[in-house]
């Protein structure tokens, strides 16, 4: 059953967000007005929670040989869209994946190569699944921020991270 979250929750959520790696207990409990104690046992529980599931690295692709970075757009059948979605994980090369809950074009899978022999192997193994790729499309850039649905108040700037590939 999901928790409800108070301001201080949401301060940690939007402050880990921004920054996990270089942002500190210390700052959070300065920001969100408690002790830096209470906010690593927020923490805690946010993670043992399930509402925190990790923190990942941004990857600038191309800086790590991977220049090829195209969204494929799919179409599987509904009843195994779920279990298709989750094999495709399995596909070297495979990065992301969004499984939608309806219609056609349910599943966009985002991968990386060197190569153009990169993307065809992935291209045909993503086939070879059961899926139908609708579109692919080159990716440029990504951009990302924390959206601050967890109407923090302390948050004092909208800046994006800027994930160029």
């Amino acid at each position: 059953m999901p928790r409800e979250l108070d301001d201080v929750d949401r301060g940690i959520l939007y402050l880990l967000q921004r920054d996990a790696r270089n942002t500190t207990a210390q700052e959070i409990a300065d920001t969100v007005g408690v002790s830096a104690s209470t906010i690593r046992n927020r923490i805690d529980r946010l993670e043992s929670d399930g509402v925190i599931r990790g923190y990942h690295p941004e990857i600038n692709y191309e800086e790590a040989n991977l220049p090829l970075r195209i969204l494929f757009v799919c179409t599987a059948p509904a009843t195994d869209r779920s279990q298709l979605a989750e094999k495709v994980m399995e596909v070297q090369g495979v990065i992301d994946m969004r499984e939608m809950m309806t219609g056609r074009r349910n599943v966009q899978i985002e991968v990386v190569g060197t190569n153009t022999r990169d993307i065809t192997r992935i291209t045909d193994a993503i086939h070879e699944l059961g899926l139908q790729i609708e579109s692919s499309e080159l990716i440029k850039r990504r951009r990302i921020q924390p959206f601050n649905h967890f109407h923090f108040s302390g948050s004092d700037d909208g800046s994006a991270a800027d994930e160029s590939s």
